[in-house]
């Protein structure tokens, strides 16, 4: 991946991409004076390297095909697991409120469902996951990611807005998909930057 340096557009700089998140979330960090154990933020950093590719954002259904389940299902579903699964699906629960909550708010304030929904429900599945934990190195990890929850919002909102370039083919397609299923005017916008004309439905 090439990134630009902050002191010279002609001057990139091959880094993975773990390492560009890395970069991207502790600059968030600082730069919104959030407070955060080290641990926090490099997972944080692990959680955009994850979702990287958009299919670990859905749920396969029984004939293999990807859907987005809603929260409250999620949740439900959760609830009503075997409690060695429990803190894992609370978990994956709260990672996915909390990546579309930073990186989807745009279209969120279109859906049915508002940030809030997103926050408060992020916030009590990390809650739930650092009940059911055994360990105290997660119960201090999920308890921060719960309590600070719409801090940790606002810092990936803020990578969102740095990310949000095309740089590759890659990019691209993946603000291509980002458009298409969430209609993103940042995305569309980027789109337009670089060129690639998006045809809006008719309503």
């Amino acid at each position: 991946m090439s990134v630009k340096s902050p002191h010279s557009s002609a001057l990139t700089l091959d880094a993975s991409p773990e390492s560009f998140f890395f970069e991207l979330v502790h600059g968030a960090v600082r730069h919104q004076n959030v407070q955060v154990q080290p641990e926090t933020e490099f997972y944080l950093v692990k959680l955009l390297n994850r979702f990287i590719f958009s299919d670990s954002l859905y749920s396969k259904n029984r004939d293999g095909a990807l859907e987005d389940q809603p929260l409250a299902f999620l949740y439900k579903e959760a609830l009503e697991s075997e409690s060695v699964s429990q803190k894992t699906l609370f978990q994956n629960l709260g990672d996915i409120s909390l990546y579309k909550a930073g990186f989807f708010q745009e279209s969120l304030q279109q859906a049915r469902v508002d940030l809030d929904y997103y926050i408060g429900m992020g916030g009590v599945a990390y809650h739930q996951a650092a009940s059911r934990s055994d360990d105290r190195h997660f119960q201090n990890l999920f308890s921060e990611l719960s309590d600070k929850f719409g801090r940790f919002v606002n810092v990936l909102f803020e990578v969102s807005e740095k990310t949000t370039v095309a740089k590759t083919e890659q990019d691209l397609f993946r603000l291509y998909e980002m458009y298409e299923r969430t209609g993103s005017e940042r995305a569309a916008r980027a789109l337009k930057k670089a060129g690639i004309k998006i045809k809006k439905e008719s309503s």
